[in-house]
């Protein structure tokens, strides 16, 4: 069994961290003031808005189902087996993609506070990146550190995600004071993001596309919910909180990164990092710094959120005999997931040596996994909500629409909101190892009883004494 050592503070701080990350310093500039100040404020706030109601269901099937797996666990009581392979197959998709992308972020960090410090050892150059050994070397340090403090146990490695998270928040807001305090709300930076700019369905739609992983994370909840020492209906309401602040966040730093950069500076793609470039344009070098460390913490923050969140999904799937038994064993003196997490390891490995441009292709490949978990925990509530009361559960009609119209923008080719073909390709080929994985591993579930797998995965004992 998993220790019951997170506490709610703990809790905050896991979604925070997995929300905020490596994306939310360095969109800005590369997509949100492209497509326009307003219309990526109003596609945050209503990627914030739906996931408070996708939000709703995991509450309520939380509190049913305090169990390792989240979504997953969801899913096999609503559907079965084979719709929560699916389901938690995209999900770990989802996840586990998104630890290499924060690690290699670190090399970014440090293109600015040291340069050149990292480019040593030049190997080759893959899609417009140059791949260099201290790059590579830092993102390894980085995930091999993650990987053995979450070993470690989930009690050390939550005391260390809250002092990121508290660090990384408290730079924001600071900042956000800080640069309208100085600049003033009208500025002739900000005016240019103003004067002139229409609303536009398409770009508020082409944001809003990626919502699923701006704000995965409030579901990596769920994959701890095993290990709380509270009540789980406790749980939703901080997973509702951290929605808001991560909403709030996104805004500040798109806010305050249009107060030194132009609507030119940024179409023309000039400057490499807007937001570090108007910081150090009002703060100098200090500031810069300043603005590294909470980028730092952000990275730091999300590379242990999501090996908290995917070795527990790899594991509650094993559990459920579903993936080999292997994922499933626990570390005979931590009691956490060691198997899954040196697993997830040893996949994100790999990703250093492709770049950072070819890490950017995940992007939406992580909203594709992301939104499936999302349609399948809303469509579980339906049924299981239905199936309970005998009348239909509101939260669970919106958030089944908001994950069928999350696919459509993401999947649907010719959009402006589409997948890159890099990206569907990779979505393509997980699938399609799934599909084989599915066929031809011997599944040890069919040879297991419902009632053992209920018992397996939903630990229906504990629940009936």
């Amino acid at each position: 069994m998993l220790k019951k050592e997170v506490k709610k503070i703990d809790i905050l701080s896991l979604a925070i961290g997995a929300i905020i990350g490596t994306g939310a310093f360095i969109l800005p500039g590369t997509m949100f003031l492209k497509a326009g100040m307003i219309n990526s404020i109003i596609a945050i706030l209503m990627g914030g808005f739906i996931m408070i109601g996708i939000e709703k269901n995991y509450g309520y099937l939380l509190h049913k189902f305090p169990v390792a797996g989240g979504e997953y666990a969801f899913t096999y009581d609503a559907f079965g087996w084979k719709h929560a392979l699916t389901c938690g197959w995209f999900l770990t998709l989802a996840y586990s993609s998104l630890v290499p992308f924060n690690a290699t972020g670190l090399a970014f960090v440090a293109k600015f506070i040291m340069p050149g410090v990292l480019k040593i050892g030049y190997l080759y150059t893959i899609v417009g990146s140059s791949i260099y050994l201290g790059e590579i070397g830092i993102a390894i340090f980085a995930l091999c550190f993650f990987a053995y403090l979450n070993i470690k146990g989930v009690k050390l490695a939550s005391n260390f995600q809250n002092i990121m998270v508290f660090l990384l928040v408290g730079i924001v807001f600071l900042f956000l004071s800080l640069t309208i305090a100085k600049a003033g709300i009208n500025n002739s930076y900000t005016s240019t993001f103003f004067v002139g700019q229409n609303i536009e369905v398409s770009k508020i739609l082409k944001v809003l596309s990626i919502a699923p992983m701006l704000f995965v994370g409030f579901d990596c909840i769920p994959q701890v919910a095993e290990e709380l020492n509270f009540e789980a209906k406790e749980a939703s309401r901080l997973a509702i909180f951290s929605i808001l602040i991560g909403s709030l966040i996104y805004c500040s730093i798109l806010f305050f990164t249009s107060f030194g950069i132009t609507l030119e500076e940024v179409t023309n793609g000039d400057i490499v990092w807007a937001t570090g470039h108007t910081v150090e344009y009002y703060f100098g070098k200090i500031g810069l710094w300043s603005l590294a460390l909470a980028l730092l913490t952000a990275i730091i923050a999300g590379i242990n959120g999501f090996y908290m969140a995917a070795s527990r999904l790899l594991f509650a799937m094993s559990r459920g005999k579903i993936l080999p038994e292997f994922f499933g064993e626990l570390d005979p003196q931590y009691h956490t997931p060691k198997n899954a997490i040196l697993f997830i390891l040893g996949i994100s490995l790999i990703a250093p040596w492709f770049g950072r441009n070819v890490l950017g292709w995940i992007v939406g490949t992580s909203s594709v996994g992301a939104s499936i978990g999302y349609l399948y925990t809303s469509l579980s509530s339906y049924r299981l909500y239905k199936k309970e009361y005998n009348k239909v559960y509101f939260p669970s009609i919106f958030g089944s629409i908001a994950g069928v119209i999350f696919l459509v923008l993401l999947l649907v080719p010719g959009l402006d909101s589409s997948l890159s073909m890099p990206s569907a390709i990779i979505v393509l080929v997980w699938g399609l190892i799934g599909l084989f994985f599915y066929k031809f591993y011997d599944l040890k579930v069919v040879h297991y009883t419902k009632e053992e797998l209920d018992l397996l995965i939903l630990n229906r004992n504990l629940k009936e004494k």
